[in-house]
């Protein structure tokens, strides 16, 4: 349930939802994720952190560079968890348009 705490907190943000968004095209440089932002060095590395810390992204060294590459897999357990939800609100609003099928049904 952490990891899905985790997910959740790391995708509220519309920053690092554009930072998940840029790393899906592809892996890239801190400095490459940084440059669109009209954000501080500091602020762009705690989104990463907590990206990270999601298990949304990873470093990886490829020399003196370090590159980051998303990691679309932590996402399916915020997939899963609204999923359950979404069958639990069908369930209800299907019971709902039956309800009102029924009445329009009696009355005529």
């Amino acid at each position: 349930m952490q990891q899905l705490d985790d997910v959740l907190v790391a995708i509220s943000h519309p920053s690092r939802r554009a930072i998940i968004g840029q790393l899906a095209k592809g892996p890239a440089r801190f400095t490459d994720i940084a440059e669109p932002f009209d954000l501080s060095l500091n602020a762009v590395t705690k989104h990463l952190k907590l990206l990270e810390r999601a298990g949304l992204i990873e470093r990886e060294k490829r020399g003196r560079e370090v590159f980051i590459s998303f990691r679309a897999k932590p996402l399916r357990l915020a997939q899963r968890w609204i999923h359950e939800y979404e069958r639990i609100w069908t369930e209800r609003l299907d019971q709902f348009e039956a309800h009102f099928r029924e009445k329009r049904k009696r009355k005529t």
